[in-house]
């Protein structure tokens, strides 16, 4: 049951205010476009199931999609090749490790254990069906915009960033090969992961991505079917296990919806049936997760009483 609109739009008011002037964290220094992005910027959106949209902030500003774009290549694969193939081949359990972890592949005969870490998600650009990289790219790209009902962007000077800095990327996708889970060209499945990565978003794009999943895939600005409502409890699963990192238990704990963060300052947590919050801010924990956004996301979350683990509808 979707919330009280009024509710909704008090909410997300009231986390931005509540948090406005929050310090702590620091910009994400390994990429020098992110490092040079204002501080200072906080957005908070809420898209409900059924299309509305409320907003505080700079919800309309583009930042890097980053890690976030995971969620959407992994729905890309999993409707190309299967839900068992995918799970066979990329996995659904956390690392233990951070997101670019080289530790988690060798204590695991170079297999990814999760698609939504950097190892996991070069191997699940890997495995969406192409001819080319140039198709394969074409095909994520294509499916970032059916998410957000718009058609999304490269930044060219987020992908340059990002495409000079990958070395650490590249030598996981070659350590993937070695396994045995890499399904294409490495640099090839690199370079095109780096390239869904460095797409700009607006808070506003993120939370109608995740009502997307929350409507069963049905993105509810723009009404099209962008992907099977029979990927949606696995998606799910995926973002609880692993979404936020090293720190997706404590998440699921204190706030209890699934989630995902992206070190360019995004967060989305959905729930399901219902509505998506997202958020941005810059500076992150050491995680790699927004301090500012993590803090607005559960606020609201907590004040329209939004729970996967508290089922309140159930016969007494």
């Amino acid at each position: 049951m979707i919330p009280d609109k009024a509710a909704i739009r008090q909410a997300v008011q009231a986390a931005h205010a509540d948090h406005a002037n929050d310090t702590g964290g620091a910009n994400a220094s390994y990429i020098p476009y992110l490092a040079s992005v204002d501080p200072a910027l906080f957005g908070v959106c809420v898209v409900t199931a059924d299309g509305e949209v409320f907003e505080a902030g700079d919800a309309r500003f583009e930042f890097a999609l980053e890690s976030i774009s995971k969620v959407f290549s992994m729905a890309l694969a999993m409707q190309d090749v299967g839900l068992p193939e995918f799970h066979d081949k990329v996995g659904a359990d956390p690392t233990g490790e951070p997101f670019n972890s080289v530790i988690a592949l060798a204590l695991h005969g170079d297999k990814p254990l999760s698609p939504l870490v950097n190892a996991g998600a070069m191997s699940t650009v890997s495995l969406i069906p192409a001819a080319s990289p140039e198709e394969r790219w074409a095909k994520i790209l294509n499916m970032q915009s059916a998410f957000a009902g718009r058609r999304i962007s490269l930044s060219d000077d987020v992908n340059n960033s990002e495409q000079s800095t990958n070395f650490h990327n590249r030598a996981i996708a070659w350590l993937l090969y070695s396994g045995g889970t890499m399904y294409s060209d490495p640099m090839e499945a690199c370079e095109v992961y780096t390239r869904q990565c460095s797409t700009l978003v607006t808070t506003a794009d993120l939370a109608t991505m995740g009502a997307t999943v929350a409507a069963r895939g049905r993105n509810p600005v723009s009404g099209e079917q962008v992907f099977d409502p029979s990927l949606v409890p696995p998606i799910l699963a995926e973002m609880t296990m692993e979404g936020l990192y090293t720190a997706s238990g404590d998440w699921a704990y204190k706030v209890g919806l699934p989630g995902k963060s992206g070190v360019g300052g995004g967060i989305l947590a959905i729930m399901p049936g219902t509505l998506a919050i997202a958020a941005f801010s810059p500076p992150l924990d050491p995680a790699g997760n927004s301090v500012k956004a993590q803090k607005a996301v559960a606020q609201v979350a907590s004040a329209l009483n939004l729970n996967i683990y508290n089922a309140t509808d159930f016969a007494q």
